[in-house]
């Protein structure tokens, strides 16, 4: 099935720098290269702090979006988070990206001693968080009452400020299970496909390759009802490889993740093979799945640079 075709764009993710400049050099290149976004992962393992780090890219740049790959809704209350947000977004002058998402590492829960709650009220604490963070943008004054979160703006929180891009900025859900990707695809602008975690918080469930693609985006499409066509599908890649021998790269990767090679290489996860294949390859990614928005890690972000430019807005 050929899919409505987005324009691509594609992003830059990163878990920081050695030092402030370089972090701020790395935003710099990223935008003079054509990258579309800079995003940060919301973990407390060997990354920056994903809010003031996007705030300094954005200070450092004039065309570069900024966002989350994707914050942990448990570690934030969700007011908070809506204003940090709107004002990363009114800073930039309305640059700014969220992603957000249930939360998944349970060593991380565990160092912190949060408690690491079931799948299922993780999720609909994530549920309620995107009612308030949407209430909170909103221009009326916001109440909410649920399981998880009593919100009521009358009480005094001042809207200050309201973020620039309107009704508000772009929010990016993903995620691998069905209950997931129906959020999703009823709440989000963005949706990134994944595979679903594991329930004991150790990291991607593999078996999860046994639900194709097209049966995500399907569920995506009959989730999101007649605003399927405005949603943007997004894939953060797992590895880059720019090679004439695919095959032995595949062979290699197999081993750590645990994937097929042959697998693997039909897979949006993984871009393994020349420039010329690799730029095939998306093409071909975003008629069978309609996935328009990819994000390369940023140690791959110079040799990638090249495709970003072919394809870019087309």
């Amino acid at each position: 099935m050929i899919m409505g075709k987005m324009p691509f764009r594609f992003g830059i993710a990163s878990t920081g720098a050695g030092s402030g400049a370089e972090w701020t050099a790395k935003a710099l290149r990223a935008e003079e290269l054509g990258y579309s976004t800079l995003v940060v992962p919301d973990h407390f393992i060997e990354q920056i702090s994903p809010m003031p780090a996007l705030a300094a890219a954005a200070q450092a740049t004039s065309s570069l979006r900024v966002g989350s790959i994707v914050f942990c809704n448990d570690f934030r209350h969700p007011m908070l988070l809506a204003k940090e947000a709107a004002t990363i977004d009114f800073l930039s002058k309305g640059r700014f990206e969220l992603g957000l998402g249930a939360g998944w590492m349970k060593a991380e829960y565990d160092a912190i001693g949060l408690p690491f709650d079931s799948p299922g009220v993780r999720v609909s604490r994530l549920e309620e968080a995107v009612r308030v963070i949407k209430g909170y943008w909103g221009d009326e004054p916001f109440r909410f009452s649920g399981k998880h979160y009593t919100v009521d703006e009358s009480k005094g929180v001042e809207k200050i400020p309201q973020p620039v891009q309107r009704p508000h900025p772009p929010l990016l859900i993903g995620g691998g299970g069905r209950r997931m990707l129906t959020l999703a695809a009823q709440e989000a602008d963005i949706v990134g496909l994944a595979l679903r975690v594991r329930s004991d918080g150790k990291g991607p469930d593999i078996s999860d390759l046994g639900v194709s693609l097209e049966t995500k985006v399907d569920w995506i499409r009959s989730e999101a009802g007649e605003r399927f066509d405005e949603i943007e599908l997004n894939v953060l890649t797992w590895a880059l490889s720019i090679t004439d021998e695919p095959q032995s790269v595949a062979e290699t990767l197999s081993k750590r993740f645990g994937v097929p090679p042959d697998t693997l290489l039909e897979l949006p996860f993984l871009l393994v093979g020349s420039l010329d294949e690799i730029q095939e390859r998306l093409v071909e990614h975003r008629e069978r799945f309609g996935i328009s928005y990819f994000m390369i890690w940023d140690r791959d972000m110079e040799a990638f640079a090249p495709i970003a430019k072919r394809l870019t807005g087309k």
